[in-house]
């Protein structure tokens, strides 16, 4: 009886063999198309000019972004509130920018200064020039 398990065994090796070397060739294939199914094609950049000079105090509210030209330093910041994607707006007298759908506040420069949102805003670059287009932004 031991001798009819050891041929069965050996018997079936080779195809386990098979059955793993099969195995490894289908998943060789499906790899690609799944990495294929999950890829995304970068957004370009948007570049949007703005033709008037920034006001006296410094910010420029635009539909998209926050331009702010202060001390010799240009940046741009996102309206998107990173808590559930409200726009938030500039308040000139305090200073800081608040999301209207749950007062995420955020400084100047885009960092939390109270929740609930805990990333903070996202920073565009800004190209300043002397004529018109008076700034660049990339968006």
């Amino acid at each position: 009886m031991s001798l009819s398990n050891t041929s069965r065994e050996a018997a079936q090796k080779p195809r386990n063999n098979r059955r793993m070397l099969l195995g490894l060739g289908l998943l060789a294939l499906i790899f690609p198309l799944l990495r294929f199914v999950g890829f995304r094609v970068p957004a370009k950049p948007r570049k949007i000019e703005i033709n008037t000079t920034a006001p006296a105090n410094g910010v420029l509210v635009h539909s998209d972004f926050i331009l702010f030209d202060r001390d010799g330093a240009s940046w741009a910041l996102t309206r998107k509130c990173t808590h559930l994607g409200c726009k938030v707006s500039y308040h000139e007298q305090g200073n800081y920018l608040e999301c209207p759908c749950h007062q995420s506040r955020f400084s100047p420069e885009g960092k939390v200064v109270n929740g609930p949102a805990k990333i903070d805003l996202v920073a565009y670059t800004v190209e300043k020039r002397d004529t018109a287009p008076y700034y660049v932004v990339t968006i």
